[in-house]
């Protein structure tokens, strides 16, 4: 296509630096890329602002839209990630799945072929409105670079605002180099969201007042310090327990005499009959997606037996599973100071309530023998002890998750970084993309085998870029969640979940990076001093035997209980 026609005189610019001069007014530090010659005009604008612009090469495309979505976790803030088209957005996809699911902003920005050689099948072309059309809140291609500075401010508004979530912009490559007059910026994005109108505000307080056993369950996105602050304080005044959704532990305090433990994947019995007998349930910012609900079975669908009170970002989401009594929809930052600022009774019905669930949550996390020289559990515990509470623990998807989510102790906001999703590989990505906006705050990886080995190559970019993250795999040569899966529906039929692994540290020196062993739970914080010690990215492998499914149940328990069941 031709460039514009502009007179002698006027300001040049081109699509690519109108891209740049975008990011930077809508405060993008850094951003994470797999280099592509569809977007080479950009590299070239963000060579000119590198005391702006961090740019993170990675080592594949996955790993670089993990690690924007894990931006977009830590700081409520869109993570940036810039991949090339066809191979490069398809192995971005994932990032950008895990973004929607998991409500996290991002913006994922493809180079695209070029605009005359579109409808073509051309080198690499997808037609990504219809690739990424239900993973993604907004996707659109930006033909004319004096629209630039439109499309991505409209881009930053819808990632942050009502239920955040990821935006796909195609750029074709001809449009990023084309020259065009400057034309002026759009102002920096602000984040736009609903708050709670004083009525509602009032039923709740009402709906609450006369509840005899409530429960709150808190998480989701959109939460900031002030606000788990303010949340943290209505807690305190109204004296009821809660459970923080799966994978949003961080929401409260672990150590909060109110906090009743994680309400996912392998919930603690005691709190799952806690929440089937609550009379009222105040859900403040989850979906209540399967995870939370123990596969749609802790609550009835679509009117749950108790009174539900459900707040959430986006209205979309409301009355889509669970029919609520009192639905709000509300950012969380305006429902917390709504509720934080709201007087209690002066007789509370449920009282000990609170106290009592978090007794049996300290309870639930004492560490429980399991078959081995290695004790995931008290490991996890000595972790609590040993890290300062503001560090930051990621993980992606497995069994593995489960010891740590049980008896790990989050005492920090922005402390959880992990996939509702259930995508596996994000644990180190997005420990690498946590460590380079937070190089003061100790980070630390957790990865099964099979999660550590799909995104392994990025140890280069830790040691490219010095970041010292401390990866902690966990062995048992096998995909141990779908193994556990096999055993219990086809009983003693193995097939397809085995894994020959390499060896990890020596794996891990020929990157460059402190690799070590360990074979017993003794041996494990001297081990992790070490790899604190020596300054660089550092792999601990803890083996552990095959048979050792989870903290409860070993391979044998569970297909002798398939055994029963089929």
């Amino acid at each position: 296509m031709a460039s514009a026609v502009v007179s002698s005189d006027s300001p040049q610019t081109t699509g690519a630096r109108l891209v740049v001069d975008a990011l930077i007014t809508h405060g993008v530090e850094r951003v994470f890329c797999v280099p592509g010659e569809s977007f080479l005009a950009v590299l070239d604008s963000l060579h000119d602002e590198t005391s702006q612009i961090q740019t993170i090469v990675c080592r594949h495309e996955a790993a670089a839209a993990n690690m924007a979505e894990a931006v977009g976790k830590l700081t409520g803030r869109p993570g940036i990630a810039i991949v090339t088209r066809g191979p490069g957005a398809t192995h971005a996809s994932i990032g950008v799945h895990t973004a929607f699911q998991d409500s996290t902003p991002m913006i994922l920005l493809i180079g695209q072929c070029a605009r005359e050689h579109m409808d073509r099948e051309a080198f690499q072309e997808i037609d990504y409105r219809r690739m990424f059309g239900q993973m993604a809140k907004w996707v659109a291609q930006i033909d004319d670079p004096r629209r630039v500075p439109e499309y991505l401010s409209h881009a930053f508004h819808v990632a942050t605002s009502g239920r955040p979530g990821p935006v796909v912009l195609a750029l074709p490559e001809d449009m990023l180099s084309e020259t065009c007059a400057a034309v002026p910026g759009a102002p920096r994005y602000q984040r736009v969201a609903a708050a709670p109108a004083p009525a509602q505000i009032e039923r709740l307080r009402t709906m609450l007042a006369v509840a005899q056993r409530p429960f709150v369950i808190a998480g989701g996105s959109g939460w900031t310090e002030a606000a788990t602050q303010d949340f943290a304080r209505f807690v305190e005044q109204w004296h009821v327990p809660v459970g923080c959704a799966f994978r949003f532990q961080d929401t409260l305090n672990n150590e909060h005499p109110n906090y009743a433990g994680d309400v996912g994947l392998g919930i603690n019995p005691a709190l799952a009959a806690r929440i089937r007998d609550a009379d009222l349930l105040l859900v403040i910012g989850p979906r209540l997606g399967e995870s939370t609900t123990g596969g749609y079975a802790l609550l009835d669908i679509p009117k749950t037996k108790q009174t539900l009170i459900h707040i959430h970002q986006g209205a979309e989401e409301l009355g889509r599973v669970y029919s609520a009594d009192l639905p709000i929809v509300s950012g969380m930052p305006e429902i917390a100071s709504a509720l934080a600022a709201l007087p209690p009774p002066s007789t509370i019905n449920w009282s000990g309530a609170a106290a009592t669930a978090h007794e049996a949550y300290v309870e639930w996390r004492k560490p429980k023998p399991m078959l081995g020289d290695v004790q995931l559990g008290e490991i996890m515990r000595q972790l609590s002890e040993r890290l300062p509470p503001d560090s930051i623990i990621t993980n992606g998807a497995g069994n593995y998750a489960t010891w740590l989510h049980r008896h790990y102790s989050y005492r920090h906001f922005r402390s959880q970084v992990a996939p509702t999703s259930g995508a596996m590989g994000y644990g180190v990505p997005a420990a690498i993309a946590a460590k380079s906006l937070h190089p003061e705050r100790t980070v630390v990886a957790f990865a099964g085998d099979g999660c550590f080995m799909m995104s392994s190559q990025e140890l280069a970019t830790a040691m490219q870029y010095a970041l010292p993250v401390i990866f902690i795999v966990v062995n048992n040569a096998q995909y141990g969640t779908i193994r556990m899966h096999q055993e219990r529906h086809y009983p003693n039929r193995v097939h397809g979940t085995g894994l020959t692994n390499p060896d990890f540290v020596a794996f891990a020196r020929a990157f460059g990076a402190h690799g070590e062993l360990v074979a017993t739970t003794d041996a494990f914080l001297p081990a992790f001093e070490r790899a604190v010690e020596s300054g660089l990215p550092a792999v601990i492998e803890i083996r552990i035997p095959q048979n050792q499914s989870t903290p409860g149940a070993t391979l044998d328990q569970i297909r002798e209980q398939g055994r029963k069941q089929g």
